[in-house]
């Protein structure tokens, strides 16, 4: 409990005691009505100065009907008829209400707070004579060497530069699968270093590093309102006016001709009471906040209440393949050379023409012909979606897929696999094709299940060959593919998508937010699959996950699912009970206490059901 809520709770202690004391003193020792309403403004003030300030300070600026406003109304009002125990009552009990929506959105922030425990305090700056010492992150630049020993965080991203361990990705990722890194590997700030001492080189200022990107994301999600929130905010705009003008006509008007004044304005003051739309106003983006930080331990960064609504309509999931559904990690299963050319030519030639690519296909043509001296290639060049064109010992050199040699008419003998084909040509000759194999992540099965359980239609879209990507397809049970594609065919089947999709349905597209980020952007929501470290995937994408789970797709969707079936229970509930306490008001039927339930009693049973979101463990 923080400073403030201690000295509110010890408010409402001292006001409760002192209200019961005189409660009982003047039950036995009745006092004159001027000496009973000094002595009661006592427990009043001590409770009720606060929200009298807050209600004269939005009067000054203009913003006058908030629930200060009403408070200061109904209880002053209450006291001026004479009503002095129901005056302090009704304070007292929306103090309370306050103090326990203060601790539950206290309880949310704990939630987010856990997720800023990634940030780094200090960094051990390595001088160049050898010796270390301790400064602020923020003042390490690029190149720099800073050590990072068992047990702490790795304040910065970098390259390791000696010393091997394991990483403890939990604070990111939600998982506690450990993560082995050693000379030469890339390391990301925010992790923690398990067991060896790592001197580590770093890439990036610590504002441009993955932990602060991170964090800027969480702090900042509560900016993007939920439609819903925005609509609750515009209704208490206009639903608050509306009901003092209601209360001064039920004040004023009925009495006219039925006389009973003082039992019409206190009929007017209850129904001021009652009409607080706090309940709503406070339950609604504490719901939403709950569900964004709960989601966030779990490694699922969502941008803003906006997307966190959005999921809970999501009619189809579009899926790129590599990295997203698949490892991403490539291996040379078979080699095919022509005749007239050997394995090792054939692997040698390819690795060299692809020496200059950094794609996961290039990389494993490498390590399957290590060694070689990378100066014999040159003048590489990109061919997007086709492959890649090098001159390698002087000679041209062509690899890529089957579309590159129908490109450059080059006759070749088409093979067959579970995987990528690399075509190879030299001088315009074909001179073999290699087989590259990835392999299905673990739970992209399981993920497949949990959307098409939900309803939600999956749709690839890959630029693979078509064999592998039906293979790919067929074996999850998805249920539409379109391979082949070039990085523009995916905009336009989004784009295609988009239109078929169901109305008042979003469509969303996982991808690994390096490649995919134009469809990321372009599609109702980008998911960014396999995105630890990845600045271009939390840059683009709207939802982050900082692991390569696509299990946690359909997991999302059940919190956002959820977020929105408690908010709109709260909706519901909210306006149901202030509705029909309003019409039993107005008729006289009930009195102050009802109002205190409508209003306080509300805002607690809101408030408990918005704080379900705060356990998101129950969804796994």
């Amino acid at each position: 409990m923080t400073k403030k809520q201690k000295k509110t709770l010890k408010r409402i202690v001292i006001a409760a005691v002192l209200s019961a004391l005189l409660a009982v003193v003047l039950h036995f020792a009745p006092l004159p009505r001027l000496v009973q309403l000094i002595l009661w403004l006592v427990p009043y003030y001590i409770i009720g100065h606060d929200v009298l300030r807050k209600a004269f300070l939005g009067i000054k600026g203009g913003e006058v009907f908030d629930e200060n406003f009403l408070m200061a109304v109904a209880t002053v009002g209450a006291m001026a008829c004479g009503e002095y125990g129901e005056g302090v009552a009704v304070m007292l009990f929306y103090q309370i209400g306050e103090l326990f929506q203060s601790y539950a959105v206290g309880k949310s922030r704990s939630s987010i707070s856990a997720l800023m425990d990634i940030r780094p305090d200090s960094a051990n700056l390595e001088d160049a004579d050898g010796s270390i010492r301790t400064v602020d992150p923020d003042d390490v630049a690029i190149g720099s060497v800073i050590v990072v020993k068992p047990g702490e965080k790795i304040p910065l991203d970098g390259t390791v530069l000696s010393g091997e361990s394991t990483l403890n990705t939990a604070a990111l990722t939600g998982e506690s699968r450990p993560r082995s890194v050693r000379p030469g590997d890339e390391v990301i700030s925010g992790c923690v270093n398990s067991d060896g001492v790592l001197r580590i080189t770093t890439s990036k200022l610590y504002g441009e590093s993955t932990v602060a990107k991170i964090l800027d994301l969480v702090e900042n999600s509560s900016l993007k309102k939920a439609p819903v929130e925005n609509f609750i905010t515009k209704f208490a705009r206009y639903y608050t006016p509306a009901v003092c003008a209601a209360a001064l006509v039920l004040a004023f008007v009925p009495p006219i001709f039925a006389g009973h004044w003082a039992d019409w304005i206190m009929r007017a003051l209850t129904f001021l009471v009652i009409s607080c739309p706090c309940a709503l106003v406070i339950s609604i983006p504490l719901t939403f906040f709950g569900g964004i930080g709960g989601a966030s331990r779990l490694g699922i960064l969502v941008k803003g209440g906006n997307y966190l609504e959005a999921l809970s309509k999501t009619g189809t999931a579009v899926f790129d393949k590599t990295g997203t559904l698949t490892q991403g990690v490539f291996k040379v299963t078979a080699v095919h050379p022509a005749d007239g050319v050997t394995e090792t030519d054939l692997l040698e030639t390819a690795a060299l023409a692809e020496s200059f690519s950094s794609h996961p296909i290039s990389k494993s043509l490498r390590e399957a012909a290590p060694g070689l001296d990378a100066r014999r290639a040159a003048d590489a060049q990109e061919l997007a979606g086709h492959g890649v064109k090098t001159l390698v010992d002087g000679k041209t050199v062509l690899a890529g897929n089957a579309r590159l040699m129908d490109a450059e008419g080059i006759a070749y003998t088409a093979a067959a696999g579970a995987g990528t084909l690399v075509y190879v040509a030299r001088e315009g000759q074909f001179i073999g094709s290699i087989l590259i194999s990835d392999e299905e992540k673990p739970t992209a099965k399981a993920a497949m299940q949990g959307l098409q359980a939900q309803g939600v239609r999956t749709v690839m879209l890959t630029g693979d060959s078509p064999a592998v990507a039906q293979a790919v397809a067929a074996d999850l049970g998805m249920d539409e593919v379109h391979a082949g594609l070039l990085p523009a065919d995916k905009v336009q089947w989004v784009e295609t998508l988009l239109q078929q999709k169901p109305e008042k349905k979003e469509l969303v597209f996982v991808g690994d937010g390096i490649n995919d980020a134009p469809v990321l952007m372009r599609a109702d929501i980008g998911i960014a699959m396999g995105a630890l470290g990845s600045d271009a995937a939390i840059e683009a994408a709207d939802v982050v996950l900082m692991d390569d789970d696509p299990a946690k797709i359909s997991l999302a969707m059940r919190i956002s699912r959820r977020c929105m079936r408690i908010v709109y229970q709260n909706i519901v509930f909210a306006l149901a009970v202030k509705a029909l306490c309003l019409v039993l008001t107005a008729l006289g039927i009930t009195n102050m206490w009802w109002g205190v339930f409508a209003d306080v009693g509300v805002m607690v049973l809101a408030v408990l059901n918005a704080t379900r979101m705060l356990n998101v463990k129950m969804y796994r």
